[in-house]
């Protein structure tokens, strides 16, 4: 075996970045990890860099050149499918928000037309969804009963709206998209499925043909309003929803069975709609307690600019509404984008999704919207109808102004029932409770998140169990921070890799060696739990060793350690001077820049000698070796020695 030097490839001690590099670096690495201005280096005129420039920020410009009939053709048949979707689910969803249901039409008019200038995805398609409307409801209702003044509701409702649109465009521009992270997928689930339980429940309102019903969300003040006005249940409502559902979900069975007919099932609410029209006008549905949605008056959206309402007694109502449904929003469009990102092989910038989403609700807040993001079902639909490009939110926003101009007044004999209906068959799909049971099976901590954000919703509110929710979800985050993992490794047979040893049961020990990897970083938070666990393990180490293989070094593998802090310093410190007064050294393997600039900066280098920091754990590994040979060596020329010496005397 050869000397140490001859066995080590040694550590890099660069000279340690400044200040102002280390800053630099990790603002870019938090906020620019996507790095969307190397595109702008790669052009050398400065013409070249302004038009990247436009693409970038106006993705229209990026994908309108390239544009050709052939993509116009998909685009046109996907606009007008979803467009049929648009009418039925815009109408369902304001009356769902207690807004007149021409603004659920509008909602499908300006917002798309906003995305596809500025929307990075061509897969999402504009308009309102369930769970935002229901969360706007509950929190705007508080400050101001829609059935008390509903020009004030319908105000402050514009007005949460463009303040979602500033958040969420801040929000893009200065990259924090981090923060919308914190909805975790098992986030999502609950309050997806709390939220769609709540909303069918609520829809009993529109099966039954109630007049009167409770604003409270939770499950048992909605049963309470159902069963305490069993008076005003009308057979003739709950007998046509049920055709009306039925008819919904038997063309959802069709999709699943064959794919290729998602038109069927694209186009069912349209159907229902239509057909609940006709009905209506027809048999003078009002007479049999049938409620209709009632006057829906022609025309494009006006300008509601004039309608946002500052009050300062309600702006702490409208600013919660706007950033908590603004998250949930982004959370929803955001994902929704990616999936079909992957699916079609593209690339979507979230932060770009972001300024999009926040400058189309800005000025949808403007001209008599609410609150749009990307729905599920319709950029479902969009995606299945084999659209191509943005232009199919512009066939849309077409058809809607179309409608607008010269359909609208059919619409007026719309039965409720039949607007429950499809939105209760839209909600049965976001009850997702194999997802739930997959929680359980993988992880009982995301199942928890997931009940906490259900039950918090279903029974609570929406704010509160959406707060619960990610409440959980920090703690775990910190458990994870506080409590890191630290692993006692061995070597693998016939090969140079040190992994677990609970693991790799074939994993051996390396006899007066213990190889320690430390997983996480280390800061103030978790360097005592660290140094307390290093020294068990020693502890642990020598109990177990047999006689003559007590551990004389150890080594501590930094390859999982991202970032150090002064408190975690101080633990090395401590642990190397524990570990040398027991008789042992200690030895640091395959540090990272961070945590080597940090170690030299703070002398712990110094005091532990270069000598005793290696490239990775093999080299430590056979250093040590050969250092416990020289000293088996001397020990075992010594003990000659003493014979010798014992046989002459």
């Amino acid at each position: 075996m050869g000397s140490p030097d001859e066995i080590t490839q040694r550590v890099n001690f660069t000279t340690p970045r400044s200040f102002t590099t280390i800053l630099k670096s990790d603002l870019k690495e938090t906020f620019l990890p996507d790095d969307p201005f190397r595109q702008f280096k790669q052009e050398n005129s400065r013409l070249g860099r302004i038009k990247k420039g436009v693409q970038y920020f106006v993705p229209v410009f990026e994908w309108l050149p390239r544009y050709n009939l052939r993509m116009f053709r998909y685009d046109v048949l996907s606009g007008i499918t979803i467009a049929s979707l648009a009418i039925p689910q815009g109408i369902g969803y304001a009356k769902l928000v207690n807004l007149p249901p021409i603004i659920g039409l509008y909602c499908s008019f300006v917002p798309p037309l906003i995305y596809a200038v500025f929307g990075s995805s061509k897969v999402v398609a504009i308009g309102n969804v369930a769970a935002v409307s229901l969360l706007l409801a509950d929190i705007i209702e508080k400050a101001a009963p829609h059935n008390a003044d509903l020009t004030l509701y319908v105000s402050l409702i514009y007005t949460a709206t463009l303040f979602t649109g500033i958040f969420q465009a801040l929000l893009g521009f200065f990259r924090l998209g981090i923060l919308v992270d914190f909805l975790s997928h098992s986030t999502i689930i609950g309050f997806m499925s709390g939220t769609a339980t709540i909303i069918s429940l609520q829809q009993l309102k529109g099966f039954l043909g109630l007049k009167h019903f409770t604003t409270n969300t939770d499950v048992i003040s909605v049963l309470k309003a159902v069963f305490t006005r069993s008076s005003e249940w009308h057979w003739q409502s709950a007998l046509l929803g049920a055709i009306f559902f039925s008819f919904l979900i038997i063309t959802k069975e069709i999709k699943k069975r064959k794919p290729k007919l998602y038109w069927v099932s694209a186009i069912s609410p349209i159907l229902v709609v239509i057909v609940g029209c006709l009905f209506a006008y027809f048999t003078h549905s009002e007479k049999h307690g049938i409620a209709i949605v009632g006057e829906l008056g022609k025309g494009i959206n006006p300008l509601s600019i004039n309608k946002l309402n500052f009050d300062s007694e309600y702006l702490p109502y409208t600013l919660k509404a706007g950033i908590i449904a603004g998250i949930l929003a982004l959370a929803e469009g955001i994902a929704i984008g990616r999936s079909f990102a992957l699916m079609t092989n593209d690339q979507i910038d979230g932060n770009k999704e972001m300024i999009a989403f926040g400058v189309t609700n800005i000025i949808g807040s403007l001209t008599s919207c609410y609150l749009t993001t990307g729905p599920f079902s319709k950029s479902a639909v969009n995606y299945n109808a084999g659209c191509k490009t943005a232009m199919s939110n512009v066939v849309m926003s077409l058809c809607l102004l179309f409608v607008l101009l010269f359909l609208a007044p059919i619409f007026k004999y719309t039965p409720l029932v039949a607007l429950s209906a499809i939105i209760v068959a839209a909600m049965l799909g976001l009850i997702d409770y194999e997802e739930a049971y997959h929680l359980y099976k993988v992880d009982k901590f995301d199942f928890c998140i997931c009940m906490a954000a259900f039950l918090g919703v279903a029974f609570v509110s929406m704010d509160i169990g959406l707060m619960l929710s990610v409440g959980l979800s920090v703690v775990r985050a910190l458990l994870y921070v506080a409590r890191p993992s630290i692993t006692n490794n061995g070597k693998i047979p016939n090969t140079s890799m040190y992994r677990c040893m609970q693991q790799y049961p074939t994993a051996t020990r390396i006899p007066g060696i213990l190889i320690l990897q430390l997983g996480s970083p280390v800061y103030f938070a978790n360097s005592c739990y660290v140094r307390d666990r290093i020294l068990r393990w020693i502890d642990d180490g020598q109990q177990v060793s047999n006689e003559g293989n007590d551990i004389e070094h150890v080594i501590l593998d930094m390859g999982g350690v991202t970032s150090i802090d002064i408190s975690g310093i101080e633990m090395l410190q401590e642990v190397r001077k524990n570990i040398e007064r027991k008789g042992m050294k200690v030895a640091i393997a395959n540090p990272r820049l961070e945590v080597s600039e940090k170690m030299i900066l703070s002398k712990f280098v110094e005091d532990i000698g270069k000598d005793s920091v290696f490239l990775s754990v093999q080299d430590a590994v056979e250093t040590c070796r050969f250092t416990l040979n020289e000293l088996k060596e001397k020990k075992n020329s010594t003990n000659n020695l003493e014979s010798v010496l014992r046989s002459y005397i």
